[in-house]
């Protein structure tokens, strides 16, 4: 029988669960990272839209050699709070509990019965992306969605971008291929919509009629978390950070040429013949850094679809006390859950960030250079790269694998005999869902024409 030693599980396979795994298993610890899809590349494969292909064929590979090391063993196709419960798995007798299953809940909208339209029209950022990501597959099997003229996202930070971008392209995308122009998405969101445009004797896009979709935020466009200034910024600082954001935005429409309404939040929807119609939204004004609304000041724009992209969240899970909309937490450095010793939050279900972002640990410059790139907006003369922009994700993989450490060194490993009882229960699970070996499942389950 094998020697005493220390086995944890890790919830979520993705970067922040896959650099733990990695490092812990470098400590000499038995890791079991339970995925609850079929491919561990979370926010990678289903968030990051596909136009960043390069990236994320990039991220792929690397989550795949850290959960391919000996002494990682990966449990795919199980939820946490579906297949295995929480309380049940604490009691398991783990050295310890990692959860980095992700910020996957959308923030839900804050308008009158908004759930009850909930596919018809109203769409979430989470799900519309899903769609964009996978709808080339043949297999795919989810929700489909036409992005009609005059589209309108509700949001304002990186994520809300993505949704507007995916607008534009459809329609732009489609409205080419009616005139019998043949531009890939990938070739019309590099170039960008004017330069395609011209490349085919279109000097002017607005010549093919197309209603151009419609990015609202409840702030001014200097707001837009786009940008960050650096902690007790100078009023100059702020003055350039204001600008950054400013200009950030203005190259995204130009290239993309959506609209931007900022100062502004919903209201109502807009409902005809059962179905979301377009949106009744409210001025906004912003005092002394607060947002005053405007309640003689409304307007309309309609849509038949909306798609609210104003942040995610945790999912909640039966068993997992919540404080507000996180995870109850003691410390919220190192993750500590309040409720359970030995249990710690990773990544997004920390922070409840779930797009991807530049690494803190990078100069403000750095960061606002990684932005632009994953924009597209970083000019023709610059080489498109967003490298780095995983690295928060890593970094706070890294920084768990640490407290964790930490916690084991405190504690004595397990006996060889509850080691060996944990490591059955995972391969019986891994027998369930047909899991033999990395390498064998990942083949099988990847879509031939996966992107």
């Amino acid at each position: 029988m094998s020697p005493d030693r220390h086995v944890v599980a890790v919830f979520g396979g993705a970067c922040a669960g896959s650099t733990a795994a990695d490092i812990l298993g470098a400590h000499g610890v038995d890791v079991v990272v339970f995925e609850q899809n079929a491919r561990p590349y979370g926010k990678i494969e289903d968030g990051l839209p596909r136009w960043h292909r390069d990236q994320r064929r990039m991220e792929y590979r690397r989550i795949d050699a850290r959960l391919s090391r000996p002494g990682v063993h990966l449990v795919p196709n199980t939820r946490l709070g579906t297949d295995l419960q929480f309380t049940d798995v604490v009691h398991w007798g783990w050295s310890a509990v990692l959860l980095a299953n992700g910020a996957w809940r959308d923030r839900p909208l804050d308008l009158p019965g908004a759930e009850r339209w909930v596919g018809r029209g109203l769409v979430y950022q989470n799900p519309f992306i899903y769609w964009f990501n996978h709808a080339p597959e043949a297999s795919y099997r989810g929700p489909r969605f036409e992005v009609p003229p005059g589209a309108i996202c509700i949001g304002g930070g990186l994520a809300s971008i993505d949704v507007v971008k995916v607008f534009q392209l459809e329609l732009y995308g489609r409205v080419l291929r009616d005139r019998g122009i043949e531009v890939s998405m990938y070739d019309l969101e590099h170039a960008g919509i004017p330069a395609t445009c011209r490349a085919h004797g279109i000097e002017d896009p607005h010549q093919l009629g197309v209603a151009d979709s419609w990015l609202v935020y409840r702030r001014r466009v200097e707001d837009m978390p786009l940008a960050q200034a650096p902690p007790g910024a100078t009023p100059e600082q702020v003055a350039k950070t204001e600008f950054v954001r400013r200009k950030m935005l203005a190259k995204a429409q130009e290239k993309y040429l959506f609209h931007m309404r900022p100062q502004a939040i919903p209201l109502s929807l807009l409902i005809e013949a059962d179905h979301v119609a377009g949106v009744r939204f409210m001025e906004t004004q912003l005092q002394g850094g607060r947002l005053v609304e405007q309640p003689d000041h409304t307007f309309e724009l309609r849509s038949p679809l909306v798609v609210s992209a104003i942040g995610s969240l945790p999912e909640p899970i039966p068993g997992i006390v919540m404080k507000g909309t996180f995870y109850d937490y003691a410390d919220w450095d190192t993750g500590a859950y309040a409720p359970v010793s030995g249990v710690f939050g990773v990544g997004n279900v920390v922070t409840g960030r779930g797009n991807i972002k530049a690494s803190e640990h990078h100069s403000k410059d750095v960061a606002a250079y990684l932005v632009e790139h994953y924009l597209g907006v970083q000019g023709e003369e610059a080489p498109r790269t967003v490298e780095g922009l995983f690295d928060q994700a890593s970094a706070r993989g890294e920084a768990a694998a640490a407290h964790v450490v930490t916690y084991l060194s405190e504690h004595p490993p397990l006996p060889a005999a509850q080691a060996e009882s944990l490591l059955a229960r995972v391969r019986a699970r891994q027998q369930s869902v047909g899991y033999q070996d990395y390498a064998s499942w990942m083949t099988r389950v990847t879509p031939p024409d996966a992107e």
